[in-house]
């Protein structure tokens, strides 16, 4: 009996012994939370400033870390052999298309209301993150627990 007997969650049972297929997978989920926190943050805090000037050390740079982390993820997505790559870029096309028009609609409120000059071009880094990011965790995480049976 040396196939897939029974399957719970994402640990197999093969030959009577528990074998995790997802703990070879990278933390994709955990890195892409923390960059969004970081693009939560930094957005809450710029906004706090308006109409008046923002000062824009901080939010960069944790419009920064949080690129990192996402290319980070990204690197990691591609070293990965064990994720199913079709399913996950199925759902992240379609997931980033919904986040790009989300993405898009509040650069448009941004401009709307008068934002300028460098607050706008952090603001954008951030949704631009922002639309990338959440996809990625999305689609990783259907993948993970994609039955492929």
């Amino acid at each position: 009996m040396s196939s897939i007997s029974e399957q719970q969650g994402s640990t197999v049972y093969e030959s009577g012994t528990a074998v995790n297929k997802t703990a070879s997978l990278p933390p994709v989920t955990e890195v892409g939370v923390g960059a969004l926190i970081l693009i939560v943050i930094g957005g809450v805090y710029l906004s706090s400033f308006f109409p008046r000037r923002a000062p824009l050390l901080l939010p960069t740079v944790l419009a920064l870390v949080a690129a990192l982390m996402v290319i980070f993820n990204s690197a990691a997505l591609l070293r990965s052999r064990e994720l199913p790559r079709g399913i996950f870029a199925k759902v992240f096309k379609w997931a980033l298309l919904a986040y790009v028009v989300v993405a898009g609609m509040l650069e448009y409120v941004f401009v709307l209301d008068g934002t300028r000059g460098n607050a706008l071009v952090v603001l954008s880094l951030m949704l631009a993150i922002f639309a990338v990011d959440v996809p990625t965790i999305i689609a990783f995480t259907v993948a993970r627990y994609h039955d492929s049976r």
